[in-house]
């Protein structure tokens, strides 16, 4: 049976629990760190470090939301992934907000930061929740405007499902991939104020034509450092070929693509990604945030009889209050 849950006593944050397959439940937290009670975020630190330890043993991953940070619970998004059985945590991804400026007007891009699954449960068919189902509810949650995202990665496996999910993808191997004006000033904006987000210090360089950061594992992700041979490879012979030309992995390379969820983008990741039976959950999730974001606006503007928080704060009737 498939199952969804929304937090509806809040409108500002975004805390929705569904059963995507009969196997798992997922849990999309935003910015925990801004209303979470402390022994909830205590529980859901617990829970990403456990999947970190069985991820990667005996590694010491001071980075990015396993810290802990005050400054990164507040400005992240969680999917984290339970056994149903068990209820023990076996994945998750943290993406990270980064506020930026694009043509002297305020914007976002959403990093798609540390992806963590435990070894027992890979190749079980998650990516698509780890990855899409968190983006698309998002997208639902802007109204359906398009969303511009970041990835800073080395691994061929990562560089080709970017490629294949999002649309307006720079870099990629695809043949009509441009470097636009927008990419440009993202890319610009991203390694001048938001470097930490994905663990590259300040002495690693940046190649602006290719969107290339060059000696990236200096900043907090060492751990995270792989050899071309070690890095996961993509089904699809062109992006291993793009990042073993593109990368210096004894260096420790990184590509900074830049692509947006489009609307387009989304009918094509519904389509092609999410498996037949999990449609029925993911549409009511969706419901859920359309709910919550389009449809009760509407309902509550036109109650002219009612108050409505600040825009609405007195009733007037009869020239009197």
């Amino acid at each position: 049976m498939l199952k969804v849950w929304y937090n509806a006593l809040t409108q500002d944050y975004l805390d929705l629990s569904m059963r995507p397959s009969s196997e798992v439940t997922a849990r999309i937290v935003e910015r925990p760190g801004r209303w979470m009670q402390p022994e909830d975020r205590d529980q859901l630190l617990a829970d990403l470090r456990a999947i970190a330890r069985h991820t990667l043993p005996g590694s010491d991953l001071d980075y990015g939301i396993l810290t802990g940070d005050q400054d990164r619970l507040e400005n992240s998004i969680v999917t984290i992934l339970h056994d149903r059985k068990t209820g023990a945590p076996i994945a998750f991804n943290a993406l990270a907000i980064m506020d930026v400026q694009l043509h002297a007007r305020p914007a976002q891009v959403l990093h798609m930061g540390l992806v963590l699954v435990d070894p027992g449960v890979r190749s079980q068919g998650f990516s698509w929740v780890l990855y899409g189902l968190t983006c698309l509810v998002l997208f639902f949650r802007n109204q359906m405007r398009p969303l511009w995202l970041s990835n800073v990665t080395q691994v061929p496996a990562i560089v080709g499902m970017v490629t294949e999910t999002f649309s307006n993808v720079f870099p990629s191997p695809q043949p009509d991939a441009r470097r636009s004006f927008e990419h440009l000033l993202l890319a610009r904006e991203i390694m001048a104020h938001h470097r930490h987000v994905f663990g590259v210090g300040g002495d690693a360089g940046f190649d602006e034509d290719r969107l290339i950061i060059t000696n990236a594992y200096t900043g907090g992700s060492d751990n995270l450092k792989k050899s071309f041979e070690a890095a996961p490879k993509h089904r699809d012979e062109r992006y291993n070929a793009f990042c073993k030309r593109e990368l210096d992995f004894e260096r420790g390379d990184d590509v900074l693509q830049l692509c947006q969820l489009s609307l387009d983008t989304a009918r094509r990741f519904v389509l092609k990604d999410v498996p037949r039976s999990s449609l029925p959950a993911v549409v009511g999730a969706l419901a859920f945030v359309a709910l919550n974001r389009l449809i009760l606006p509407m309902v509550h503007w036109m109650s002219a009889d009612r108050r409505w928080g600040i825009l609405r704060p007195n009733l007037v009737t009869g020239g009197h209050e």
